[in-house]
């Protein structure tokens, strides 16, 4: 198998998994007992904790422990709403944010707040003038993705950041496809809130954190316990803590080397791809975007039927987001940069990892070379 889907998910590092395995087994106690067997756990998640405050370069007490980025962005934005109710109900976010921040605002809407999305460009970036523009007296809340799932398109965050600080609002990034990826470092970005997840870097699924810059109150979601000192109550996930930790520490180490590689692979699967195929185009920023992410349309095919027949030749692709798959529903970021339709419904996106190989670049090449002119032929004969 050619698994080139790692937006969606990463495979778990065998060296974080053998950190894991001692919290799945005999250290099974409760990280909140006082006892020392309870507090060998603890030791272990205040641990992970400065391992993923070292990633994206803050403090361990601005890390909160989430179940994922899903709920590390329920977080930053139903909380902000709520903590700042009294000041305003007015929320800015992007039409092309992850579902997770999408669904969110509509459900924020439906309480009465008022969500103003920004358009982005045909290569998928928001416009700092309209930011500017639709900034006002009651906005509470910006939420802007660092990079988009689909496209790997980098939004100007520092510059978003900046703005956001000398209007005095609250800045959330959605940092989940960057995370672990590229050097974050919160305090030179300005950021006030920032979500990430393990399982797009290596650790496990159901692991992910909510950067909280000190100062700013965010009331919790869960409530029980004093877990998370009253910001996340219930019995911690130990071993995905420590993954996630674990994940941390080595992708800190590590991103620069990766990245290097995998942009090479990346290029290399992109020039081929339109060597290989008349009328190909790449979509999203040609320049920013993520190292590891390639989205192509190709001409007189559809997506599903591109994903499936890889899927025949053993090469995991994908149209998108992981979490809106399975819809039937064109991209909407693709239809949110203002592509044509043709363009949209014919779109795959590629993501590489650490464990891509060179060879599963050239595979691939030679396999959607034979799937695309198939798919073209059958196209040619249904229309003739």
């Amino acid at each position: 198998m050619i698994y080139l889907d790692n937006n969606a998910t990463s495979a778990l590092d065998k060296r974080v998994y053998e950190s894991m395995k001692p919290f799945l087994g005999k250290e099974y106690a409760n990280p909140s007992a006082i006892y020392r067997f309870g507090q060998y756990s603890r030791s272990a998640i205040e641990t992970a904790r400065e391992h993923v405050a070292g990633l994206i370069s803050s403090n361990p007490e601005e890390i909160v422990f989430t179940s994922g980025g899903t709920e590390a962005n329920n977080m930053a934005l139903q909380g902000v709403a709520a903590q700042l109710k009294a000041k305003g109900r007015h929320i800015i976010s992007s039409s092309t944010e992850h579902p997770s921040v999408l669904n969110v605002c509509t459900y924020l809407e439906a309480q009465g707040y008022e969500v103003t999305y920004l358009g982005v460009d045909t290569f998928g970036r928001v416009d700092i003038g309209a930011l500017q523009r639709a900034l006002r007296p009651d906005t509470v809340l910006v939420s802007i993705m660092h990079a988009n799932n689909e496209t790997g398109t980098i939004q100007p965050i520092e510059a978003i950041a900046a703005l956001c600080k000398e209007k005095k609002v609250l800045f959330h990034s959605d940092a989940v496809q960057t995370a672990g990826r590229l050097d974050i470092n919160v305090r030179a970005i300005g950021v006030d809130l920032l979500s990430l997840s393990a399982h797009k870097f290596y650790g496990p699924k159901g692991a992910g954190a909510l950067f909280v810059r000190q100062g700013v109150d965010v009331p919790a979601l869960i409530h029980g316990g004093s877990q998370e000192k009253n910001r996340r109550s219930g019995t911690e996930n130990v071993a995905a803590i420590v993954g996630l930790g674990e994940a941390a520490r080595y992708a800190k180490d590590e991103m620069s080397g990766i990245s290097v590689r995998a942009k090479r692979m990346r290029d290399d699967l992109e020039k081929g791809i339109l060597r290989a195929i008349k009328g190909a185009q790449v979509n999203g920023h040609p320049q920013n975007r993520l190292y590891n992410t390639l989205n192509v349309s190709f001409p007189h095919a559809q997506t599903e039927t591109l994903i499936i027949s890889l899927d025949f030749k053993g090469i995991c692709v994908s149209g998108g987001s992981a979490c809106a798959s399975g819809s039937g529903q064109a991209s909407y970021v693709l239809n949110a940069m203002g592509l044509p339709e043709v363009r949209v419904r014919s779109a795959l996106r590629f993501s590489l990892s650490k464990y891509t190989k060179t060879s599963d670049i050239t595979k691939t090449i030679e396999e959607i070379k034979h799937v695309v002119k198939r798919l073209q032929s059958l196209s040619s004969s249904w229309n003739s």
